[in-house]
């Protein structure tokens, strides 16, 4: 029977899905309460939220870029 040929194979879509899943983990990580105006919340400065919750988002988007340009071994 002929296989039709995808551009992808399992190994980027299970790539593209943990690129997702560390961006999601990033958002959350920015979460937080914040300053509204009878009160400031000091929070929205901390590490978490201004530095490492972006880069844990950056290295996401560039692993589901991986994940995209990733070309699929052929199995012939």
């Amino acid at each position: 029977m002929d296989k039709k040929k995808f551009a992808f194979d399992k190994i980027n879509f299970i790539l593209l899905a943990a690129g997702m899943i560390i961006v999601i983990i990033g958002f959350l990580l920015m979460m937080g309460p914040g300053t509204t105006e009878t009160a400031f919340e000091p929070d929205i400065f901390s590490v978490r939220r201004i530095k490492v919750a972006p880069l844990i988002c950056f290295f996401g988007f560039v692993f589901m870029i991986y994940g995209i340009l990733r070309k699929p071994k052929d199995k012939n």
